[in-house]
């Protein structure tokens, strides 16, 4: 059994969370030009949001308030998942690895999710 996260750091969901948003970033540097006020902006955006509001629901005391936080976050992971698919399609970049990390990301929110709501706390 995991001792009990001290910091938002410490949750396994921020971690890859960062990990995404970091390889996010990487990705968007290979885009076009003209798309750094468009897809790039609005990609790095909404991976951003995604590590931003774990971190910031991590310290929220209700369960109201921390659930709240985890399902913007999983809403913002959704808009990516669009912006992995339009990256697809567009022709800019093979996304499949980062499919696969988003869509890891998701089910650790949910189940991160859950878990506050089955709490006692």
């Amino acid at each position: 059994m995991r001792d009990p996260a001290k910091t938002f750091e410490d949750l396994v969901v921020w971690q890859k969370a960062h990990l995404f948003v970091l390889a996010v970033y990487r990705l968007t540097e290979t885009f076009p030009k003209y798309e750094i006020y468009g897809l790039s902006s609005q990609f790095r955006r909404a991976a951003t949001s995604i590590a931003a509001n774990i971190a910031e629901g991590f310290r929220k005391r209700g369960k109201a308030d921390k659930i709240r936080f985890f399902n913007i976050a999983q809403g913002s992971a959704e808009e990516c998942r669009y912006y992995l698919i339009l990256t697809k399609d567009l022709g800019y970049s093979d996304v499949s690895e980062l499919k696969l990390l988003l869509q890891e990301v998701s089910k650790l929110l949910e189940g991160y999710s859950r878990g506050i709501l089955n709490s006692d706390c």
